[in-house]
């Protein structure tokens, strides 16, 4: 699909109203697989590879802004009018600027793993994985962002899914990935209490990344939100906490 001059590649499965799933920095679409079968017995979900990622080329300016404009230009042309949205990570951000941008479009809100705009130790440690990335390529941060961002019992327990999100990392483009550091390192903080639509944010006890207490405060500036805390999970949420997610995200869309 050409959106906005971009390649984009957008899985789109199931039929009924629409659930748009948006992957995190160093994910895919692919990232939300265990919770499509379930969804798209009463939805049409759609999963975009953002720009640069996956199977998406990199292509022109990226940044949250062009993420945002991206999700627009998808929406448009598969006719969505409505939406129900999911961000991951860092498309927390890109999800709650798209809710801002357009409100009449999104009917509710799903944060995993919410993160804030990074200030300006976290602008320059994204900076710098991106110089790192540019010049030794993916494997000089793969291991390290399994280690840091999985659980200790997804390692020990679930490694097929440590594998999984090493391997999502591992064929990233190095030049989107590093592209994409860039977008959040340049990201800015959404106005989160003027988004007035249902919003689910659900986390884990072990995610350093996206804390349960930032789902708490973030919550808290919100008119109508719910949270949830998965045990023994740590960032990858949709993978580590399959089963979870696909039940929640199901009673919070129906």
């Amino acid at each position: 699909m050409i959106v906005n001059g971009a390649e984009l590649a957008v899985d789109v499965t199931g039929e009924g109203p629409a659930v748009v799933l948006v992957h995190g920095l160093g994910g895919t679409g692919n990232f939300y697989q265990p919770q499509v079968p379930a969804l798209a017995e009463r939805f049409t979900v759609v999963r975009p590879d953002l720009r640069g990622h996956g199977r998406s080329r990199l292509s022109g300016s990226v940044s949250i802004d062009a993420y945002v404009h991206d999700l627009a230009g998808v929406c448009d042309a598969l006719g969505l009018e409505e939406i129900r949205l999911v961000g991951h990570s860092m498309s927390t951000l890109t999800a709650q600027h798209f809710a801002l941008a357009y409100p009449d479009r999104v009917a509710a809100l799903a944060l995993l793993g919410a993160v804030h705009a990074p200030g300006a130790a976290g602008q320059d440690a994204q900076r710098s994985r991106a110089a790192l990335v540019r010049a030794e390529g993916m494997a000089a941060v793969a291991d390290t962002v399994v280690a840091n961002a999985t659980s200790p019992a997804t390692r020990r327990d679930h490694p097929v899914t440590a594998a999984f999100i090493r391997e999502l990392l591992m064929r990233q483009d190095p030049a989107g990935y590093a592209a994409g550091c860039e977008a959040l390192a340049g990201a800015s903080e959404p106005d989160t209490a003027a988004i007035s639509v249902p919003v689910l944010l659900a986390t884990g006890t072990d995610d350093g990344v996206g804390t349960p207490s930032t789902s708490a405060e973030l919550a808290g500036l919100l008119a109508d939100a719910r949270t949830v805390v998965y045990p023994d999970c740590g960032h990858w949420t949709a993978l580590e906490a399959a089963g979870p997610v696909t039940d929640d995200l199901l009673k919070f869309f129906t």
